[in-house]
């Protein structure tokens, strides 16, 4: 037996507790129980509430009626700032007509020299202007974190009000949690060095969003 075997032997021996199924019943009936604390009226204009608040935290925002617009809008969008055609996708979105726009894609996680990575989101929060993203084969982190450039396309039937909502959306969808969940809220920001903004310092500088109404 090797040492890292012998001590997670004991760390599992140490932790390790025979009324799981006790224990995950009373953590389930308390987590029922619970009643949300104060929360700001959203109203019902969810997709310009998130606009709003998403522009508010640096990221720009177009619009497309339907799905198959997409692809045109992402191009728009890369042209009008010179930033290529080339881009890196979720394999989740191979099905959108990419070459049919005049953009070359990659199906596969980001490496460092990608520029561009495009995404879905499992929802988008109005109340924040902020994503939320569930890690896994067909939505690897990477494509939004590493890429200068994010863009996200964001089914306005996908935007909840709050951040309870989107947790219950994934309680009620999902069976169990990703490995990650990352929630983006605006391009990549920090202020440590004398307390001045800097866009961009530890993942994407620039965050377009592309709100599909019909979706």
């Amino acid at each position: 037996m090797s040492a890292k075997d012998e001590i997670l032997g004991r760390v599992r021996a140490g932790v390790g507790k025979d009324d799981f199924a006790a224990r995950r019943a009373v953590a389930e009936a308390y987590l029922a129980g619970r009643t949300c604390g104060p929360q700001p009226s959203i109203g019902n204009e969810l997709a310009a509430r998130f606009q709003a608040k998403a522009e508010s935290l640096a990221s720009s925002v177009d619009s497309v009626v339907e799905a198959n617009a997409a692809p045109a809008a992402v191009v728009r969008y890369l042209a009008a700032g010179g930033l290529g055609l080339q881009a890196v996708i979720s394999p989740d979105l191979a099905d959108f007509a990419w070459a049919a726009s005049g953009l070359a894609v990659a199906a596969r996680p980001a490496v460092d020299a990608d520029r561009v990575g495009i995404s879905g989101c499992f929802c988008a929060i109005a109340e924040t202007g902020t994503l939320m993203l569930l890690s896994g084969a067909q939505t690897p982190a990477t494509v939004s974190l590493l890429p200068e450039t994010h863009i996200a396309l964001v089914p306005v039937s996908r935007i909840v009000a709050t951040m309870e909502d989107a947790f219950a959306l994934l309680r009620a969808e999902r069976d169990r949690l990703p490995r990650a969940i990352n929630f983006i809220s605006g391009p990549s920001r920090t202020g440590d060095i004398e307390q001045t903004i800097v866009l961009g310092a530890h993942g994407p500088c620039r965050v377009h969003l592309i709100l599909i109404a019909g979706a």
